[in-house]
């Protein structure tokens, strides 16, 4: 195995992985099982794992009015570094799709508006959650304390036949369409997954 495929299997084992600084991240959003109805599901791609060091090249939003699908927002992001050769096999992002993309300087306010006060569903909230209050007064924005409902721990509850919770994993076992890796495809499986754990 060379050292691009070993940093391809560290991603896909995002689900998997501890967000070093989930402690302080975790601080400023409020964690929820509760089902809700209304709400935006969140998903970033980004340039490696380390939330403040990487940086966001797609922002995928979808938000949902009782379950059903509203709007989206999906938006390349150049993120002002080299994207390496392992990420764009990944996501399918080169630096020359992004080269005239907007930074995210100029998009987090339209992201922050897009979620208003609905709740966030992520898929390993913790990963995303990082990157979000990673830009916590750019541009002079802030971030509010948004109430965030991970479905790794959703689906932990109500899926018990599954080797592991990723999200792919579980794609597979409920047999949904998913583009991996995309933050819109990441989206709607997530959705789906959060759809079926509350039904």
């Amino acid at each position: 195995m060379d050292i691009h495929e070993k940093a391809i299997r560290l991603l896909q084992e995002k689900a998997e992985q501890p967000n070093r600084s989930r402690k302080t991240t975790s601080q400023k959003y409020k964690k929820s099982t509760k089902p809700v109805t209304d709400y935006v599901v969140l998903d970033f791609e980004t340039t490696g794992l380390r939330a403040g060091a990487d940086q966001i090249i797609q922002i995928g939003a979808i938000r949902y009015f009782d379950h059903w699908k509203d709007e989206q927002m999906d938006v390349l992001i150049n993120p002002r570094r080299y994207i390496s050769p392992t990420i764009t096999r990944l996501t399918g992002i080169s630096n020359e799709m992004v080269e005239d993309a907007p930074t995210i300087d100029e998009k987090i306010g339209d992201l922050v508006e897009f979620i208003g006060e609905l709740p966030i569903i992520a898929h390993n909230a913790s990963f995303d959650m990082g990157f979000l209050y990673a830009l916590e007064g750019v541009n002079g924005v802030t971030l509010p304390e948004y109430t965030v409902i991970d479905t790794v721990k959703i689906a932990r509850q109500k899926i018990k036949d599954t080797p592991n919770h990723k999200l792919t994993t579980l794609t597979q076992y409920l047999q949904l369409e998913h583009d991996a890796h995309n933050a819109i495809g990441d989206c709607l499986a997530t959705a789906a997954i959060y759809q079926y754990c509350t039904k």
